[in-house]
This record gives structure tokens, sequence and C-alpha cells, in this order.
């Protein structure tokens, strides 16, 4: 998940302001993302390539991507955690330097803007690119030029890829 971060209240935990999100609903959210890029990119052709930020962006990224009829796809994998920590945010792979140049044409694609330092370090590499995330907190807002729901800024996002299927004993026991 990009730069989500949670602030810990002592009367609330995570998951009780939780946005689950399941694999139908995230299918549905990255396709009215593209639906609303649809006819945003450059007036000479469209988008050029979908670069998604890893890991949370690649499934939204393949979804648009596919949606647009984008057949360029890459990754950029920015870490901004360490052990559950947020820290220093530092680019450990980059996307194609020559498809890449400022980034004009190119369509950048995350799960969520939180705190918008993720987006901020790629947008100050990529400044002409066009960054795009399904999920977006007021914070991170600023650094996104398209999203598709905003949620409150202490609203905690459980993607599918974070969640396990498993039987849970009812609250007053089984007979």
């Amino acid at each position: 998940m990009a730069d989500q971060m949670l602030e810990p209240r002592a009367d609330r935990l995570p998951h009780e302001k939780g946005f689950h999100v399941s694999w139908d609903q995230l299918h549905r959210d990255a396709r009215a993302l593209a639906w609303r890029l649809d006819g945003q990119g450059p007036a000479d052709g469209g988008w050029r390539a979908v670069v998604a930020i890893t890991r949370g962006g690649m499934v939204p990224a393949m979804i648009v991507a596919r949606e647009l009829d984008i057949r360029t796809i890459d990754t950029i994998s920015v870490k901004s955690y360490l052990k559950g920590e947020q820290g220093s945010v530092q680019v450990l792979k980059s996307p194609d330097a020559q498809m890449m140049g400022d980034g004009e044409g190119v369509l950048v694609v995350d799960d969520l803007v939180d705190s918008g330092r993720t987006l901020e370090l790629c947008r100050n590499l990529y400044p002409k690119a066009h960054f795009a995330t399904v999920y977006a907190k007021p914070k991170g807002k600023p650094m996104v030029q398209t999203y598709v729901t905003e949620v409150s800024q202490d609203t905690w996002i459980f993607f599918p890829w974070d969640m396990a299927l498993q039987y849970v004993e009812p609250y007053r026991g089984s007979d």
C-alpha cells in the first residue's frame, strides 16, 4: 500500500475505522479510474505508458492499462516503511529512463495516496506525468490529479491482497 499511515488512538483499533475493499470492489473502482482517465492523455494519441507504483499500484495499473489498451507498462518501486514504521522515502527500482523522460504522456498509478510522500517523490522525478490513484486521503490529494474515492485521513484501507478468508467463531459461540 502506498504510504498509508494510521494515527493510533487509544480508544479505537485500526479495523474500527476500516474500509474493506474486496477484489470485486477494487476491480470496479480501478475500471472507474480508467473511465475517468479516458481521453485525458496527450492529444496526439493518448497515454504512451502506464507505470505502477509497487506494490499496491500493480493491480490497479494492470486494470487501467487493459481498459485503456495501453501495452507499455513498467514499475517504480518506492519504499517508505521500515518494519511498519514510516521512514525516509527511497526509490528501489526505477522505470525505463528512456521511456519515462520527464513523464510526458505517462500515467503513473497507485492504489492509494495517503500523506502524499511517495507521489511527491515520483512527481519530482517525472514532473509531466499524470498521477492517478484509486483512493485518496485529504493530506495526499494535492499530489494526485485523478482518483475515484476519497476516504478520511484516519480510515485504514484493507486491500484484498492483505486479507485472508477464514472461519471466525460466532461472538456467542456455537451450539
